[in-house]
This record gives structure tokens, C-alpha cells and sequence, in this order.
């Protein structure tokens, strides 16, 4: 417990400055951390196979066009152009013909790094633009994600009797998740309705936040479910008590994805 404590201040310590900051740290940021939750992609994918180098490439180039080259400073505006997903398709399916007498690079793979490289470009694309938008709106989606793992991992060992689902993460149960999602909407609202704005309907920022609350659950449950699959406990072991980059943004990467479709429809 103490490691993962001192892993969480460390990990605040480094973070938080750079989101306030914003700008070119922000990003310098941004840009090393999704080449960390690559690199676990493709040591994920290499409980199968080991992938060329080359491709290994492709696929980090491909990843950072995503990310930088598709950003549109009004949120409302935000999306992937057909050129970046071009340019994603052509970098990683193209060279699936010069590997056709072996199996070191199949249109399977493609699709693999293909699938991954658009979910992490799409969430750290969005950050950037949420940060540029409005900082709060970040640090409001974070305490979403934050508030409710705690809360749900702290009344799961207190009051948790009957599991949520057992054949993806055995630990969670219903009356941790309940209590997480209430008890971190609550504050996540009055955060909202402090910092960012009171000028809304309270029911329906409640409402809103709840709906991301349990996209959230849903995203830390996909995510266990591939490690599952996979066989493994963390994606890596690069952040002491926590596991990997991944480990960490599970919940995170489908509320950001999710408040962006929201808010583009509201």
C-alpha cells in the first residue's frame, strides 16, 4: 500500500504541473506517454508473436499523426479526418504484402495495431484539446474516474458481498460500484458546478456525470478483461503498485472518449 501511495504522489507531483502549465510541456508530455502505452500494446501482442521493428515503427509514427496532427482547437469540432485515418490504414496494411511467404506480419496484426492506435490516438488527441479548451474540464473528468475507483475499491472491502462480474475482475462487486458512483458523482458535481459553471440544470450535470461514472466501469472492465484474455495481472510494471500506463487509464480513456460524444450532442 505505502509503494502505491508514493507511486500516486509521484505520478501527481509530475502531472499536475504539466496540465496547468498546458502548451508544448503538455504535449511534450502527452507525446512520451502514449509511446509507453505502445510499447504495452506490442509487448501485449507479443505473448503471440514478436512484430518487426519496422513495423513497430509504422505503427509509433502512426500513432503520434493521430495525436498531433488531427487536433482542432474547438471541441465541438474535434474528430479524426479521413487523411490521418488514411495515413494510419496505407503506414500499416501496406506492408502486410511483403510479409506474405511467413506469418511475422499478417493483416490480423494489422488490424490489431490498427484498433489500439485509434482508441489511444483518439483519447490523447482529446486531451490535448480539453486542455487547450478548458483545463478544469480535464481535472473534472480525472476526479470522475479517481473518485469513483476509490470509492468503489474502499466500500467493496467495507460492505461489497455480492460480486459484479465474477469471469472479469473478481474483486469488484455491486455495492462498491454503487457506492463509487454515487459518492464520486457528488463530488465531481460540486467540483463542476465551483469551478467550471453553476449555470446549468443540477439534475442533468448529475445525471451526466452519473452516465459517465459508469462508462467509466464499463472501460476498467474492458480493459480487465483483455489482461484476463491475455493472461496477465498489468500491463507492465513500470509504475510501482499501479502496473502499467494502461493499468491506469483504463477507466479514463472511455470517459474522455464519452464526454466528447456527449458533449458534442448536448
Amino acid at each position: 500500500m505505502k509503494k502505491r501511495i508514493l507511486s500516486a504522489a509521484i505520478l501527481i507531483a509530475i502531472f499536475v504541473p504539466l496540465i496547468i502549465i498546458g502548451g508544448l510541456p503538455f504535449k511534450i508530455g502527452v507525446g512520451i506517454v502514449s509511446i509507453l502505452a505502445f510499447k504495452e500494446v506490442i509487448d501485449l501482442k507479443k505473448k503471440e508473436k514478436n512484430l518487426p521493428s519496422i513495423i513497430k515503427v509504422l505503427g509509433m509514427i502512426s500513432l503520434l499523426i493521430l495525436i498531433f496532427t488531427s487536433k482542432n482547437d474547438y471541441l465541438l469540432n474535434l474528430g479524426l479526418s479521413f487523411r490521418t485515418i488514411g495515413y494510419l490504414l496505407i503506414l500499416l496494411l501496406g506492408p502486410t504484402i511483403f510479409y506474405g511467404a511467413n506469418d511475422k506480419y499478417t493483416t490480423k496484426d494489422a488490424f490489431y495495431l490498427i484498433g489500439w492506435i485509434l482508441l489511444l490516438g483518439v483519447f490523447f488527441n482529446i486531451l490535448i484539446v480539453l486542455v487547450d479548451y478548458n483545463v478544469l474540464l480535464l481535472v473534472f473528468l480525472v476526479l470522475i474516474t479517481v473518485l469513483n475507483d476509490t470509492f468503489a475499491l474502499i466500500f467493496g472491502k467495507l460492505i461489497g458481498k455480492h460480486k459484479l462480474i465474477v469471469s472479469v475482475s473478481p474483486g469488484k462487486t455491486w455495492e462498491g460500484s454503487l457506492c463509487g458512483i454515487v459518492l464520486g458523482t457528488f463530488v465531481a458535481v460540486m467540483f463542476y458546478l465551483n469551478l467550471i459553471s453553476s449555470n446549468v440544470n443540477v439534475i442533468k450535470i448529475c445525471i451526466f456525470v452519473v452516465i459517465l461514472s459508469i462508462i467509466g466501469q464499463i472501460g476498467d472492465l474492458v480493459f480487465s478483461k483483455i489482461k484476463r484474455e491475455s493472461k496477465i495481472k498489468d500491463f507492465s510494471k513500470l509504475i510501482p503498485g499501479h502496473g502499467g500506463v494502461l493499468d491506469r487509464l483504463d477507466s479514463l480513456i472511455f470517459v474522455v472518449i464519452a464526454f466528447l460524444i456527449m458533449f458534442t450532442i448536448l
